[in-house]
């Protein structure tokens, strides 16, 4: 019994050690601008650990930052930033439900959408 819970207790150690390891990696590529990079790897921490808060946090900065980026590129044509933009803002709300930027960022687009008589994405 002592040797199943000290097995359990360093599986999850090295899980938490891992999760950390990436969270720390994503926050690089976050502030590199590599968003899909660090988005990819902490969903892969998140499938592993879905619990770690700390790994939800960074996703939903991962994809706040991508959605702002994406939004603000005057670069990019409309038709490429607000739909992208859009499911980023999205993706957020999956890992903090309660992001007010994110919010803000789908309230505008689908302003834009529906001032345009459009249909608002999916």
């Amino acid at each position: 019994m002592q040797l199943r819970k000290t097995a359990l207790t360093l599986a999850l150690a090295s899980a938490l050690f891992a999760a950390d390891a990436t969270v720390e990696k994503a926050k690089k590529q976050i502030a590199a601008k590599q968003y899909d990079e660090a988005i990819t790897a902490l969903e892969g921490a998140y499938k592993s650990n879905p619990k770690s808060a700390e790994v939800k946090k960074t996703l939903s900065e991962a994809y706040l930052a991508k959605g702002d980026s994406m939004m603000y590129d005057n670069s990019l044509p409309p038709r490429q930033k607000y739909p992208g933009a859009l499911r980023a803002y999205r993706q957020v709300l999956q890992y903090d439900k309660e992001n007010k930027k994110a919010q803000e960022g789908i309230n505008t687009i689908e302003g834009i959408y529906k001032s345009m008589g459009r249909p608002v994405p999916q």
